[in-house]
């Protein structure tokens, strides 16, 4: 018989741990809600409290309509970058019928595969070139491809465009990027628990006086000359630099330049399209 007294959420909270995270672990840790799985749970709250984060140790996490696998070798997906993935749908909205896209620093896999997944719902077949210059990431995208049954990605080892196929040049019907763009300086000062994620998804040097912008120009520099004539880049960043990328994106010859707030109100996104 059941114990009528065993409350494993409640003993974890007592432990320091918060009532939602608790229930969370219960869920992960304790499916049959036997007393004999708790240790199994404490393990999971030992690890909580010493500071890791709870996505980690779940290994997996909702982005969108996706339920992604995740660990310290890529980012934890963030309700931000959900917000990309709408602007990302509406750019393509009224565009290619077979759209090819390409998702720089692919991480976890969490922008492209939500975009692959998604136009799929709506009947349109896009293709993916996912791109990571950390094979380990690349190794995680790949397992959320395979079980999302997401078939129409590909996986690229390279530094942003250097490992391309030469002949997607000028043909990209949507770029779409979540880079580094926190600076040195700043990062320093955010939350510890973002010392748990790969520090090179976060942190870029600054470029001529602007805080984390180098990757983040290199994107934007180069990516007009692999775009169709007509589609965009979407690029999330920092909300301190917004003001720079709209200067340069229309030095390199982008129109239509937009900066998009987050729903926080937090510059957040910028779109700019070929000519």
């Amino acid at each position: 018989m059941a114990n009528s007294n065993f409350d494993p959420v409640g003993e974890l909270a007592a432990l320091g741990l918060e009532r939602r995270e608790a229930r969370w672990l219960v869920e992960e840790f304790l499916p049959g809600g036997l007393p004999e799985e708790m240790p199994a749970v404490r393990a999971a709250v030992a690890r909580r409290l010493a500071g890791e984060p709870l996505q980690y140790i779940i290994g997996h996490w909702p982005f969108r309509s996706l339920d992604l696998d995740v660990d310290p070798r890529v980012l934890i997906p963030r309700p931000e970058t959900e917000e990309l993935v709408d602007v990302a749908l509406r750019t393509l909205a009224h565009g290619a019928s077979a759209p090819i896209i390409l998702d720089l620093g692919c991480g976890s896999g969490a922008i492209g595969l939500s975009l692959l997944q998604e136009l799929r719902e709506r009947g349109v077949i896009a293709s993916l070139v996912a791109v990571d210059e950390s094979r380990d990431a690349l190794d995680v995208a790949k397992r959320n491809a395979i079980k999302h049954r997401l078939l129409n990605a590909s996986f690229v080892h390279s530094s942003w465009f250097e490992s391309l196929d030469p002949s997607l040049r000028g043909r990209l019907d949507l770029i779409v990027s979540n880079p580094p763009y926190i600076g040195e300086v700043e990062f320093a000062t955010l939350d510890d628990i973002l010392t748990y994620e790969p520090r090179g998804a976060l942190v870029a040097p600054d470029l001529d006086g602007d805080v984390g912008l180098a990757d983040l120009d290199i994107i934007l520099r180069d990516a007009v000359s692999w775009l169709a004539p007509g589609a965009s880049l979407v690029l999330e960043h920092g909300a301190g630099q917004r003001d720079a990328l709209v200067r340069r994106a229309t030095d390199y010859g982008y129109v239509d330049v937009q900066g998009i707030d987050d729903l926080s109100g937090r510059a957040r996104i910028l779109v700019a399209t070929r000519p």
